[in-house]
């Protein structure tokens, strides 16, 4: 991951883990409680296990026509004893993101610092209060030769980042707004269009693939 904040030897909890403290489990709740565009199947995978004391993480494919535009992670990580790296907070995101860009895309001298703006703007768009945000954005070109040099030539952009959340309650903290803002990006980073004002968003059919 982008932001190495040390590692704890404490087991990963989960939802499902009675021992669990209370606030990361209200936490796991609000994320499988938020409202994904129906492009994205998202689904529960397994947490880093040693980078906090409790973890949970999402995965997510952006699919449209039956072909997966994008990709992405998203890693909750839960200290309750707070983090210096954290900006003081006893959770952090994690998050990853890779879609399919135009190649001529990849030369932009912009396109690093647009990739970002899409995270915060997405943030902001649904008021997803954070700090000490950090981050890379990497663009890659594929060429085939030899043998697979009539292999299309094809460009990916990947967006890795952290950030702490600001929860109005600690206690009981409500993160669905993080996760639909990392929705935002994944079909932002795809190039699909917003979606327009007015128009209801269809839960997202966590688990079911195909």
């Amino acid at each position: 991951m982008v932001v190495r904040e040390g590692t704890h030897p404490g087991r990963r909890a989960s939802a499902g883990d009675a021992d669990a403290p209370p606030a990361f489990l209200a936490a796991t709740a609000s994320l499988q409680a938020a409202r994904l565009r129906p492009e994205i199947l998202c689904e529960q995978m397994p947490a880093p296990q040693r980078i906090a004391p409790h973890a949970t993480a999402l995965s997510a494919d952006v699919t449209v026509d039956d072909l997966d535009v994008a990709t992405g992670r998203l890693i909750l990580l839960h200290d309750p004893a707070g983090n210096d790296a954290w900006a003081g907070g006893v959770f952090r995101f994690v998050a990853y993101a890779r879609a399919e860009v135009e190649l001529e895309f990849v030369n932009d001298p912009m396109l690093g610092e647009v990739g970002w703006s899409w995270l915060l703007e997405a943030l902001e768009a649904h008021g997803a209060a954070f700090a000490a945000a950090s981050g890379t954005v990497t663009r890659v070109a594929t060429e085939g030769f030899g043998a697979m040099a009539d292999d299309e030539t094809n460009a990916q952009l990947e967006i890795r980042a952290s950030w702490t959340p600001l929860p109005a309650s600690e206690a009981q903290p409500d993160l669905a707004a993080h996760a639909e803002a990392w929705g935002e990006l994944l079909c932002t980073a795809a190039g699909l269009p917003p979606v327009p004002e007015g128009v209801a968003i269809i839960p997202s059919r966590r688990g079911q693939r195909g």
